[in-house]
């Protein structure tokens, strides 16, 4: 390696917004769609996302991918508190409605709103927590996206599942492996 070559290794080398977007794009938007449960409103959320990475300078760089990732979760999670509110509005407002055929779809579907009101219930970094693993980030990668000491992560992670279980208990009784629950 000539001098020169050692030269520009030692110049930071400037951020490249265009590279990150391409990679993570699809990634970030999986995540977010598995919150939102809407494809269309995950792009949209997932675009507020880099564009909130384009407007924070000190965010860019080598955090730059935990830093969006966590920016993308809490956005979801924000949209996610937006939904369970409207729910709760529009259920008050028009009654119970008929439930859906066949039983086990609306069980099911139940279920999945169960969880996702737990984890709306959550703090912030229980659920980010919960959401980043289940999406299968590896301990380190929750720890870079959550700015977080990676030997610590199964800890964390051991405490916000058993916040979602209180809450979850609370709110929806014991689960049982047939589908019905224990009401209290």
């Amino acid at each position: 390696m000539n001098a020169a070559e050692k030269a520009t290794d030692a110049v930071p080398q400037p951020f490249d917004f265009e590279a990150l977007f391409q990679q993570r794009y699809d990634q970030i938007t999986r995540v977010i769609a598995r919150v939102v449960r809407n494809p269309a409103r995950a792009e949209e959320i997932a675009v507020e996302a880099f564009w909130r990475l384009w407007r924070s300078p000190k965010a860019q760089g080598d955090s730059a991918g935990g830093w969006l990732y966590r920016t993308a979760v809490r956005l979801a999670l924000d949209e996610l508190r937006g939904q369970a509110r409207r729910v709760r509005s529009e259920t008050a407002s028009k009654g119970p409605g008929p439930a859906p055929n066949p039983e086990q779809v609306r069980a099911e579907d139940e279920e999945r709103e169960h969880v996702r009101q737990t984890l709306a219930a959550l703090d912030a970094r229980a659920a980010e927590l919960l959401l980043l693993r289940s999406h299968g980030l590896s301990y380190s990668e929750v720890a870079a996206a959550l700015d977080l000491n990676p030997a610590s992560v199964g800890t964390l992670i051991t405490r916000a599942q058993q916040a979602f279980r209180k809450e979850y208990v609370k709110h929806y009784g014991e689960p049982h492996h047939d589908g019905e629950r224990d009401e209290r």
